[in-house]
């Protein structure tokens, strides 16, 4: 261990393991340390299901009802992959789709006046959905139009649209939306967790509903892909990229200092040894006394025996309950969304007839668990569940002087487009130039023995 790398990595987590992939098809020395004997940190997976008792402290374990636990491959944080978004782009640019499968998940829905609907996201599906009336379908249908069509370098799509300047809400007044269609327009398509976006400029809301509808175009059930056995699978296989091009891992390795001078990292000691460095990436447990808590995330895991009703039986599907339609029937008045992952057995992550769903929102109120009670409802009846109030950090500063790059906790969205833009921007600090898709592309023959095509 007493050697010189380019850049050491704390943690295993997604971000942290992505990054060290992308550093090492660049050619960098790196060394990866976890003080965890298992991949993954925080966005593991856990098996068997008696680790995941323990973890809770319920110390009676699963019931025999729950199959055999090692069955059961159980995330800690729920998220999803945008079938278009970034990180399948970085799963295929850098090929660790080859140590992976994936499935899509089956559908998505939105909770409107107490009752879950299909998301209509297609000009076809808009027209048959019951969560609008006719003459709402055809504005909605027009608006979809609009969005398909619209391209920000071709003023001759904007219709009057200025995608700087014109609000949101304003090109949902323009095509006369009315106030549910909004918000499933905005939760459920777009993916906004609360009405802020309304009053930004429309084209960050416009390509992501693109980017909705561009997902959906791949696969048709759902926009949404999931990995067999779990999201822990993710961070391993890029991991597996970055020990293929010379990476060095070491797990269960405490971590007891990080060496600066004149305020710049040097190095990192472990077991007596010290490890030196130029850059140093990490997510927040590593480096308390740098980071800030920038809120809480509420996670209730829930083991059932059903599929979750009115979703037609999917064995995987995601709820979005947009929180005006919570307020306005709860004395509670909150800001964000509820999101609830399902997933179950047909994925290699339950035992046979089990599934899991996972209820999550970003803490707002001093009872968290009542803020879920919504989603909880809908999964009725609940053989198990486990809950997790999590602090989110972010970094105080960027790591230019220090050159300490720190990763910001998961948040409460269900797929990785945060997760990815954060890697983006570490990358960007890291190495002074914009991130390049291109530079995550394989450049050598790996131990496949695969000549490059």
């Amino acid at each position: 261990m007493d050697e010189e790398y380019d850049v050491i990595v704390l943690g295993t987590g997604l971000t942290e393991c992505i990054l060290s992939g992308i550093m090492s098809v660049n050619g960098k020395k790196v060394l990866h340390m976890d003080r965890n004997p298992y991949y993954g940190g925080e966005s593991s997976s856990i098996t068997p299901l008696e680790e995941l008792y323990k973890r809770f402290q319920l110390l009676e374990g699963p019931p025999e009802s729950m199959g055999r636990g090692r069955d059961w491959n159980v995330d800690l944080i729920p998220k999803f992959l945008m079938a278009n978004g970034q990180l399948v782009k970085m799963l295929l640019y850098t090929e660790v789709t080859r140590y992976l499968d994936f499935k899509v998940v089956e559908g998505s829905f939105v909770y409107k006046g107490g009752k879950i609907y299909k998301v209509p996201s297609t000009e076809t599906e808009a027209l048959a959905s019951n969560l609008m009336g006719m003459f709402e379908k055809r504005r909605f249908r027009k608006f979809l139009v609009f969005v398909a069509n619209f391209d920000e370098n071709d003023p001759k799509t904007f219709e009057g649209v200025d995608p700087q300047t014109t609000s949101m809400r304003d090109v949902y007044r323009k095509f006369d939306l009315g106030q549910d269609v909004i918000d499933f327009t905005g939760h459920a398509l777009a993916l906004y967790r609360t009405d802020d976006y309304l009053d930004q400029p429309c084209l960050e809301t416009i390509n992501r509903i693109k980017l909705y509808s561009e997902s959906l175009a791949r696969y048709g059930k759902s926009p949404y892909l999931y990995p067999l056995y779990g999201l822990g699978e993710l961070p391993q296989g890029f991991a597996r990229l970055s020990a293929i091009y010379g990476g060095t891992y070491m797990l269960n390795k405490p971590v007891d200092d990080i060496i600066m001078e004149n305020g710049k990292v040097v190095g990192v000691k472990s077991e007596g040894e010290v490890a030196r460095c130029k850059q140093l990436i990490c997510d927040p447990s590593y480096i308390p006394d740098r980071v800030r808590k920038a809120g809480q995330v509420i996670r209730i895991i829930c083991i059932l025996s059903h599929p979750i009703k009115n979703t037609n039986d999917a064995n995987s599907c995601q709820i979005i309950i947009p929180q005006n339609q919570v307020n306005r029937k709860s004395e509670l008045f909150l800001w964000s969304d509820i999101y609830v992952c399902m997933i179950s057995y047909a994925h290699n992550v339950a035992a046979q007839g089990k599934y899991i769903a996972i209820a999550s929102t970003t803490v707002e109120t001093m009872d968290p668990e009542k803020e879920v009670e919504p989603a909880l409802e809908l999964l009725e009846p609940i053989d198990q569940k486990f809950v997790a109030i999590s602090d989110l950090y972010e970094p105080i500063d960027d790591g230019s002087e220090s050159q300490v790059f720190c990763s910001c906790s998961y948040d409460a969205t269900t797929h990785f487009e945060t997760t990815c833009n954060d890697i983006k921007d570490i990358y960007k600090r890291m190495a002074g130039t914009a991130f390049d898709f291109e530079n995550m592309k394989r450049k050598q023959n790996d131990v496949f023995g695969e000549a490059e095509q």
